[in-house]
């Protein structure tokens, strides 16, 4: 019986949500992907996922075991990355996801230097601020920038992401600078595909409502529309760090950030097999930014 093949079926069902997804993946039909996952319950003597004909879900035995069974595939696959990594050279068309303002600001101008080490891969790298379903869209891996410790996906941490709330200093002097969060809600925020900021405090967790006379869709617009004073708004570090620096923007309320759970990921479908090419990339970008990241750098958080 083949039941490390099993327990790969239940982690893939598991990350794309779906068995017919997790066929696709693995080109086996649904129904033999149903067999496999079957056959790992009966032997196991316990139900692993609730199945009905709209969704799927872990039970909490499932839940358990599939934590466990993450962890065994890491380590089988460190176990052949490691053979791997002194016979085989990364090749291929290496399809990237990412955030438009990450991507252009922090991928892209780092290209070359991978590009000359793995001369045998060709990076194809598509910018959107939509959210990509990996599997169903043929991408290798995708770069997220969100809270994904609780996510049943397979990612890697690749830096910390500090969001803080900024103003340019024209606004601050035609508006005043707000001293709590009280005055803030006075001021105009700017929104960016939220009607609430939820924000860490030095009396915890609070929320602010946000509804000023801009609202989009676009980061970049955003970042715009923030520094020609049109009002605060909440950005990350990465995306405003030079500005801080140089004095273009300001601080506001530096007690209040988002909280650290948050962090700049790469997501990937699944532990096992990965390809070369998605190990060197993936480990190049942890290593570009590190714990620190060169976008902190100089900036009291």
């Amino acid at each position: 019986m083949d039941r490390f093949g099993d327990l790969d079926v239940f982690a893939h069902v598991v990350t794309a949500k779906s068995m017919s997804a997790a066929g696709r993946q693995l080109k086996l039909s649904p129904a033999v992907i149903s067999k496999r996952i079957r056959r790992l319950e009966e032997r196991l003597g316990v139900r692993l996922l609730q199945r009905t004909t709209r969704q799927l879900s872990l039970t909490e035995a499932g839940q358990g075991f599939y934590e466990r069974v993450v962890s065994v595939l890491a380590s089988i696959e460190d176990a052949e990355a490691w053979v791997a990594s002194g016979t085989g050279q990364a090749r291929g068309t290496l399809r990237v996801s990412a955030p438009t303002s990450f991507g252009r600001l922090h991928i892209a101008p780092h290209l070359k230097p991978f590009l000359d080490a793995n001369p045998m891969v060709t990076v194809d790298l598509i910018l959107s601020d939509s959210f990509v379903d990996i599997i169903a869209e043929g991408f290798d891996l995708a770069v997220r920038i969100a809270d994904l410790q609780d996510s049943s996906l397979v990612a890697k941490r690749l830096a910390p992401n500090h969001r803080v709330l900024c103003a340019a200093p024209d606004y601050v002097a035609a508006r005043g600078m707000p001293d709590s969060i009280e005055e803030l809600s006075q001021h105009t925020l700017i929104a960016h595909n939220a009607d609430q900021w939820r924000l860490d405090g030095p009396s915890g967790p609070v929320s602010v409502r946000v509804n000023g006379p801009l609202r989009t869709n676009s980061s970049e617009v955003v970042r715009e529309a923030l520094l020609a004073g049109v009002g605060i708004a909440l950005r990350s570090t990465w995306d405003v760090g030079p500005e801080l620096k140089s004095g273009q923007l300001m601080r506001v309320l530096p007690d209040y950030s988002v909280g650290k759970r948050v962090a700049v990921y790469a997501v990937y479908p699944s532990r096992r097999h990965m390809e070369q090419k998605v190990r060197v990339f993936v480990d190049y970008l942890a290593e570009l930014y590190g714990a620190t990241p060169y976008w902190d750098a100089g900036l009291d958080l």
